[in-house]
């Protein structure tokens, strides 16, 4: 007979073979459960059904495309960029590179969460002791499967790499072909004209995610803001005591508990994170903002007569919130709804009325302290002003 776990237990399950097992391997797999993570992340990308390779010929438009955009890019923002590769991936390929592209910041976010003070609910009640043991034992596991979720969920929605402005420390490019057929397909684009709109955003999303104004600013902004949570320890185990084993569908009930960010995140945010939140949204809202200022300037030139049609099916796509949209606000602390790029490109506007065109790409690709404050942001008269020294 197996002995009887001891009062108040780390393992929920001593003395129970098979439970505990299981309980000693998933304690063993470090903050985050990167198997679940990869899993999740292919079962989102492909939504369980198999995925055929990139057609030659989308590959062959899209490899010919590229130095077009290129070149226009680099023109308008006189930023070398002969050296940046362009690759055309499979939704899956894309989420498993993301996977490992964002690794170190996942890394911060799952230790951030295993640093909540110890509860003490315990003393009083050990069935709620019990749930906080289950809830802590099931973190890395719960947090692979919603970051993999997230990312699988970006692969669908995603045209590349810069959808989501944070730098990478892999520079190079990635098209989803796939994302981009479907979407001329549903505006009744030319695919070609697509193609090079897309590809001047990740060119320009390149010049501005790397440029000392912005790089350093911005990583060390998210890295901040997914460092400083300190989320409650009862908050899961709450959630799970509640669940109603009599219910008709059970796991599905499980299932929606763990797919909410904030349960899993305990529903708690830090002072910290609260006076992050401005600066992140200016840094955030600049290099939108800038960013579609160079896809606006490069895509007249070579996608003509649709490229505002185009610029516009776009701004509508982002305003159409997914799961994903809700994780990455919510674990990274980005914004990306309408009042953010409404405030990023007036911002830029302003800099470009003030002081020309050809200056302003100068003045906030140039230097290492360029990212506007949120002051900044909504008077970029006081931006100019300080950088230049005027």
């Amino acid at each position: 007979m197996a002995e009887s776990p001891e009062p108040h237990s780390e393992d929920p399950f001593a003395g129970i073979p098979f439970l505990g097992d299981i309980a000693r391997a998933m304690s063993g797999q470090g903050p985050i459960n990167w198997e679940a993570a990869r899993q999740f992340a292919q079962l989102g990308a492909t939504n369980g059904s198999p995925e055929g390779n990139v057609e030659p010929a989308a590959r062959i438009a899209i490899e010919s495309l590229a130095p077009i955009a290129r070149l226009h890019v680099g023109d308008v923002t006189g930023v070398d960029l002969t050296g940046v590769d362009v690759r055309i991936t499979t939704r899956s390929q894309w989420a498993a590179h993301t996977l490992d592209a964002y690794r170190p910041l996942f890394t911060d976010l799952a230790t951030a969460l295993g640093t909540a003070p110890a509860s003490d609910a315990g003393e009083s009640d050990p069935m709620a002791h019990l749930m906080a043991n289950i809830s802590k034992m099931m973190a890395p596991a719960m947090l692979g499967m919603a970051v993999g979720s997230m990312v699988g969920d970006l692969s669908r929605r995603s045209f590349g790499v810069h959808d989501l402005p944070i730098p990478r420390a892999d520079t190079s490019l990635e098209l989803i072909v796939a994302t981009l057929d479907e979407f001329a397909a549903e505006w009744a684009i030319a695919p070609d004209e697509v193609r090079l709109w897309v590809l001047a955003h990740e060119f320009a999303g390149h010049a501005v995610l790397n440029a000392p104004s912005f790089h350093e600013r911005l990583s060390a902004l998210v890295r901040a803001y997914v460092g400083a949570f300190r989320p409650d320890p009862d908050a899961v185990a709450e959630h799970l005591s509640a669940l109603d084993p009599s219910a008709s569908d059970p796991m599905e009930s499980l299932q929606k508990t763990f797919s909410d960010p904030t349960i899993l995140l305990g529903a708690v945010s830090s002072e910290e994170q609260r006076s992050l939140e401005p600066q992140l949204d200016a840094a955030v809202a600049a290099v939108v903002g800038f960013t579609d200022w160079i896809v606006d300037a490069v895509a007249v030139r070579v996608v003509g007569g649709n490229a505002l049609a185009i610029a516009e099916a776009v701004r509508r796509r982002r305003l159409a919130s997914s799961p994903a949209d809700v994780f990455v606000n919510r674990l990274l602390g980005i914004r990306l709804d309408d009042d953010q790029v409404r405030r990023g490109k007036s911002f830029v506007q302003g800099v470009v009325d003030r002081v020309g065109e050809s200056t302003a790409a100068q003045l906030l690709l140039g230097g290492t302290d360029r990212c506007p404050t949120p002051s900044e942001l909504d008077a970029p008269g006081l931006w100019v002003a300080r950088v230049t020294g005027e």
